[in-house]
């Protein structure tokens, strides 16, 4: 069984279609092995997949690199991804099985509040991000990877995004087009199963699309403004 570094947190008919397309990502991802899975989600909401077959070795490391694993215990000097839970003046919660503090010195994004950082980039709950474990209970502290840190200053750097939470990236997809805007971006990139990123043409205002297309997504919407 892997489960996987992303989580399903939304109810109701929401809550089908995200099964549906986790199942379907998953099935891109091993179902050209030779493996059956099911598909469960956990009390904290992340999904558990369950593979059996000749290749379900192979079909288990492909998940866990396409999404990282949430794992019982970690260890210290360890690369792990974690969902962004809450955020407060210390620093970052991440989510990975347990709580993880990212301390505001140990960010590496730049100046400014723990706060300040996440409007900068754009950041919503329950995003995954990478992060390299230190036990608090040592001294040491955790830290986002640097290749984390690379993407995210690589955000500020491009063109502007809308980044969203608690939608599948197809639902953005159809929610951008029914609102008018199928020109007004290049792709939606997956972050999660429920956060993606709206990357914009350069002509296209993030704040400008975030106010037009907000009423349209029950969700947390931040700009990356370069």
């Amino acid at each position: 069984m892997v489960v996987l570094a992303t989580k399903l947190y939304v109810e109701g008919d929401a809550r089908e279609r995200s099964l549906d397309s986790l199942r379907s990502l998953v099935d891109n991802e091993i179902g050209d092995l030779d493996v059956a899975f099911d598909i469960g989600v956990r009390h904290d909401d992340f999904p558990s997949v369950t593979i059996e077959g000749d290749d379900a070795v192979v079909a288990r490391n492909v998940l866990r690199e396409e999404f990282g694993e949430i794992v019982p215990d970690l260890e210290a000097g360890e690369t792990y991804v974690g969902t962004l839970e809450s955020w407060d003046e210390d620093g970052f919660v991440l989510d990975a099985g347990q709580p993880v503090r990212i301390p505001a010195d140990e960010l590496g994004l730049g100046p400014g509040t723990p706060t300040q950082i996440r409007e900068r980039y754009g950041l919503v709950q329950h995003m995954p991000l990478a992060f390299v474990y230190s036990d608090e209970n040592e001294g040491a502290s955790s830290r986002l990877t640097d290749a984390e840190r690379d993407r995210l200053y690589e955000w500020t750097r491009g063109a502007g995004r809308l980044n969203v939470n608690s939608a599948t990236r197809a639902e953005v997809r159809a929610t951008l087009n029914r609102a008018g805007h199928a020109q007004d971006y290049v792709t939606v990139e997956r972050l999660g199963l429920l956060e993606q990123s709206v990357i914009c043409t350069e002509d296209t205002d993030p704040p400008g699309l975030l106010a037009n297309v907000g009423e349209y997504l029950p969700a947390e919407l931040r700009c990356v403004v370069p």
